[in-house]
């Protein structure tokens, strides 16, 4: 019997931290839904984790609409590990989302494999919407895209 081929090519760089708090944020990933973990007042917040912050409430979750600016942005020439070497410059930026939250992630262009956007075409205040990049059979990346 032959082994089962997977449909992705195996991919190097480092993946997320899967904790059982997160599960429901990256199961909607995967379905291409940005979600937001919410406190009892319904006010998304940003990181999923067990409780709303300040309290022992249980999380919610809203449907982001995926867009937002650039709050800031870094270029990293040399990347975290030796995954990434001989890999063009990549554009990491704080975004914030139009629901009122921050959250870190790559600046890629709108194309196949979502490549790393030309730093300068990244500016601070620049508006960005989502894509999301299906790096595994199991993992997709929440990545921006310039609106």
């Amino acid at each position: 019997m032959s082994e089962q081929q997977t449909t992705k090519p195996e991919y190097k760089k480092p993946l997320p931290d899967m904790r059982p708090e997160g599960q429901h944020f990256w199961e909607n990933t995967k379905q291409h839904k940005l979600l937001l973990p919410t406190g009892a007042d319904g006010a998304p917040f940003w990181y999923p984790r067990a409780y709303a912050p300040g309290t022992l409430d249980p999380i919610g979750w809203v449907e982001s609409k995926g867009e937002g600016t650039v709050y800031t942005y870094s270029v990293h020439y040399i990347g975290p590990s030796s995954a990434y070497k001989g890999d063009p410059p990549h554009v990491v930026a704080l975004i914030d989302l139009d629901e009122g939250v921050r959250m870190m992630s790559n600046i890629v262009r709108d194309e196949e494999g979502y490549p790393s956007v030309a730093p300068e075409d990244v500016s601070i205040g620049m508006r960005v919407r989502v894509v999301f990049d299906d790096v595994t059979d199991e993992i997709t990346l929440p990545k921006f895209v310039p609106a």
